[in-house]
């Protein structure tokens, strides 16, 4: 029965991993079929105010990075993101450095080797710390999957109609393929 709960564990632990490294997928779509006249947009009455889709995919990156050196200060870290003056371009390329060395810090995190690395999960300094594991993963999703409803959002009141061109977001067999899987969603 032990070795039966190891495997469903195991199983577990890797969609969990394969659904986050299809999260940064889901980005690189968005990134590659948004206007480009949407990235540094502001909606109408927000003159310098509201955050444009280019702080909000930043935004992202900086967070990624911030859990990386809270806690995970053993993997490389890749530059910020200025929310003012990246171009789609480069928070693509940041945006693949940072989802690969959060997914190593995943990876560990829900390993369950006796010496794992990354055994907690601290947000931000001000926020209370958990034990690494799926409550970290749950959190560094839905995290994503929000500002990815704000940015489509947003484009949407930009006028810049996102969705219609990227339905994959949807499609996870072809974002498991796109994130190098080999498995399917399971």
């Amino acid at each position: 029965m032990a070795l039966q709960s190891h495997a469903a564990l195991a199983e577990i632990r890797d969609t969990l991993l394969e659904t986050y490294a299809s999260n940064d997928a889901m980005n690189q779509l968005i990134l590659s079929h948004l206007d480009p006249r949407a990235w540094r947009a502001q909606p109408s009455g927000q003159k310098g105010d509201g955050r444009t889709i280019a702080a909000i995919f930043a935004h992202l990156h900086n967070c990624r990075l911030k859990w990386l050196k809270r806690n995970a200060p053993h993997l490389k870290c890749p530059p910020p993101l200025d929310p003012l003056r990246c171009t789609m371009k480069q928070a693509a390329a940041a945006h693949t450095r940072s989802a690969a060395q959060c997914l190593r810090m995943l990876s560990d995190a829900l390993s369950a080797s006796s010496n794992r690395r990354v055994s907690k999960f601290s947000r931000d300094s001000w926020m209370p710390t958990w034990p690494a594991g799926g409550t970290m993963f749950a959190y560094m999703f839905s995290h994503e999957a929000h500002h990815r409803g704000q940015i489509l959002m947003l484009a949407h009141q930009l006028g810049y109609r996102v969705l219609d061109k990227t339905p994959g977001i949807w499609q996870w067999e072809k974002l498991w393929k796109q994130a190098g899987l080999t498995t399917r969603p399971r």
